[in-house]
């Protein structure tokens, strides 16, 4: 398995592209094209071109955690 790209080693532009779509999160937890993983009851997942985040929605407590940012053929493993 190759090694993992960390967060900050995205590229500018696409690091950009996931900040602005993670703090949009903090307003519109369930944007259009958000889809809910299958097999979780919080679990949800948005596209930022070919990087995928996937995070988690309480509700009661009114959070949104990010879990993973990861290209979208690492992200399912």
């Amino acid at each position: 398995m190759p090694p993992r790209k960390t967060f900050a080693r995205l590229s500018s532009v696409i690091h950009g592209r996931v900040i602005t779509a993670i703090q949009a999160l903090a307003t519109n937890p369930r944007p259009s094209g958000c889809r809910k993983l299958a097999g979780s009851q919080h679990d949800w997942r948005i596209r930022v071109g070919d990087y995928r985040v996937i995070y988690e929605i309480g509700d009661a407590i009114r959070i949104v955690r990010v879990n993973r940012v990861r290209h979208r053929r690492e992200v399912y493993r």
